[in-house]
């Protein structure tokens, strides 16, 4: 058994060139990066095009804490796990533009949990929202004109009975 002195490091290098040392146990929570550490990916270094620097440390903060909580043997289960619901519900409130950063890269990186928990958050921005409030959440421009905005409430009416 390896201690996590020897422990490997890898150099992630994300798409603006800022290069991150991580130690294997955590890289390797990326799907994505198990895979390219299978099939000896040269020197340790893993090119990231896909994820940009704030999203990478982001992202190691997240691996750190569940690395953390992961060997914590000292505090029973629930207890660990009820902390780390809480840290995650904070970790993940975030402005939109830093969320949907993380699902991308998450997606990319093929890391289920923060994929999971950063999608759920986002679903959780559309409960009782109108489409007006969607569009200003995410700048979107609305393209309707009245008359189109109308009919399509028209249309579609019966999904608003309740």
């Amino acid at each position: 058994m390896s201690s996590s002195c020897n422990a490997r490091v890898w150099k992630l290098t994300t798409s603006d060139n800022q290069v991150f040392n991580v130690k294997e146990n955590m890289a390797v929570m990326s799907e994505t990066i198990k895979l390219m550490v299978e099939n000896g990916v040269a020197g340790g270094e893993i090119p990231l095009p896909n994820v940009d620097g704030p999203t990478m440390a982001k992202i190691i903060e997240w691996w750190k804490m569940h690395t953390i909580y992961g060997i914590n043997l000292n505090v029973d289960a629930e207890t660990n796990r009820g902390e780390l619901k809480a840290w995650e519900a904070c970790f993940l409130d975030v402005d939109t533009h830093v969320l949907f950063d993380l699902i991308m890269a998450t997606d990319y990186l093929n890391i289920h949990d923060l994929f999971e928990r950063a999608c759920q958050k986002a679903a959780q921005l559309f409960i009782c929202k109108s489409p007006e409030d969607i569009r200003i959440l995410f700048g979107i421009p609305n393209d309707f004109t009245p008359e189109e905005e109308r009919r399509i409430h028209m249309e579609n009416a019966w999904a608003l009975e309740i």
